[in-house]
């Protein structure tokens, strides 16, 4: 394999672990989406190019080798969706400085609504993730991050890269910095700042076992030794489903994203005012939270169909 197939192989590798892990992406969607960047990334490479040097005219000359093949306007669709998640990715992670799908436009595609978890199953994930661990230590760090992910909304990125001194002093909000960079407060609820202060005398003890051996410490919340310094988001994603499976829930049922859904569902449903849930989950476009309206109107019709009398009634 040559130097710009691995640098490729490696984009793609990173980008769907993050489509698991923060948008909880289906794995028939990530085999698609893996299948179509390797067609693309092998286009590139018979011409000299990789994801880090591709234009806007590259993009749509493939897409146009893609139609002369004959492929199907979804195929065509969905090949362009998953280039379009890379590039956008790809300038999230700062290793590009330009979005260069930003402007292609292709078939229309049907909006899903995001699935989200019943307050019920949250309350059981919570009560389950205090008592997951081997030692005290994971038992508080698990609890501390099932309370951050529904408690604030934070997309799992943004949690993961938190830096430990956002959380001290016993704050009632965290800055989060968000998608490109924009910073905005989560307010913390009563259970996630105990949460969170429970963890900190563990991560603390840990720190000065660290520092007391001569190794560098870690200025993330939740530290690991791998090269980021922080846990990983696919470690996140694979932490939930086992204390999913723990707490008897289906484990194909919860990822990080669930969360955030729930958080936003779970607050409308409770009468907080749409564009509150807007600046608490970062979007930039209203339009991105108004979907949360849908999922609503779908729960309300469900509670009624199921509810009332004329619905009963054969």
């Amino acid at each position: 394999m040559t130097a710009r197939q691995t640098t490729m192989a490696n984009w793609i590798s990173a980008f769907l672990e993050a489509q698991a892990a923060e948008l909880d992406a289906a794995t028939n969607t990530l085999t698609a989406y893996r299948r179509d960047l390797r067609d693309f990334a092998a286009w590139l490479e018979l011409r000299g190019m990789d994801f880090a040097d591709v234009q806007r005219g590259d993009i749509e000359a493939y897409l146009i080798h893609c139609n002369q093949q004959g492929l199907a306007p979804s195929t065509r669709a969905r090949r362009l969706s998953s280039i379009k998640g890379l590039c956008r990715f790809a300038y999230e992670e700062g290793w590009r400085n330009d979005n260069p799908a930003l402007r292609i436009r292709g078939p229309g595609r049907r909006k899903t609504l995001p699935r989200t978890l019943p307050p019920e199953t949250v309350t059981r994930l919570l009560d389950t993730a205090r008592e997951f661990g081997r030692t005290p230590g994971e038992r508080a760090r698990n609890n501390c991050i099932v309370e951050l992910l529904y408690a604030t909304g934070m997309r799992v990125s943004e949690m993961i890269s938190l830096p430990v001194s956002a959380a001290r002093g016993n704050p009632e909000m965290l800055l989060v910095r968000g998608k490109g960079g924009r910073e905005r407060l989560v307010p913390l609820s009563a259970p996630a700042r105990a949460a969170l202060g429970r963890w900190l005398k563990h991560r603390d003890t840990a720190a000065e076992a660290t520092r007391a051996a001569g190794r560098p410490v870690s200025k993330f919340l939740f530290p690991s030794r791998g090269a980021s310094g922080h846990i990983t988001r696919h470690r996140c994603y694979a932490l939930l489903k086992e204390i999913a499976a723990a707490a008897g829930i289906p484990p194909e049922s919860v990822t990080p994203h669930r969360l955030r859904h729930a958080f936003a569902t779970h607050l409308l449903a409770g009468g907080a005012d749409l564009r509150a849930i807007q600046m608490l989950l970062g979007h930039a476009d209203i339009s991105t939270t108004e979907i949360y309206t849908h999922v609503l109107d779908d729960s309300l019709k469900k509670l009624v169909f199921s509810h009332h009398p004329l619905a009963r009634r054969k």
